[in-house]
C-alpha cells in the first residue's frame, strides 16, 4: 500500500484510513518502532481495558470467588506483632 505524507501544521505526517484502524483496533496512539531500516506502527491498548465490565459479568454469574483460602489454618498472626 502506498500513502502520501501530509503536512500538518509544522510538521508532516501520514493518514491511515478508517479500514486500517479498524483492522488493527487502533484507536488515539501508537507504538513507533524503529527496526531494520523500517518504520513499525503497533497499535497501544489500556491493559486493564473492558475489566470493569468483566468484573461485573463475573459478579453476575458468581464467579467472583477466591480460588484459595484468604488465610491459612496454620498462619500465626501473633508473629507479626
Amino acid at each position: 500500500m502506498e500513502t502520501s505524507i501530509i503536512k500538518i501544521g509544522n510538521s508532516k505526517g501520514l493518514r491511515l484510513s478508517k479500514t486500517i484502524l479498524d483492522k488493527y483496533n487502533i484507536k488515539d496512539k501508537v507504538e513507533v518502532i524503529l527496526e531494520n531500516d523500517q518504520i513499525v506502527l503497533k497499535p497501544i491498548h489500556s491493559p486493564r481495558q473492558n475489566w470493569e465490565a468483566a468484573f461485573e459479568k463475573m459478579s453476575l454469574e458468581e464467579d467472583d470467588n477466591l480460588m484459595i483460602e484468604d488465610v491459612f489454618e496454620d498462619e500465626n498472626f501473633e508473629e507479626w506483632n
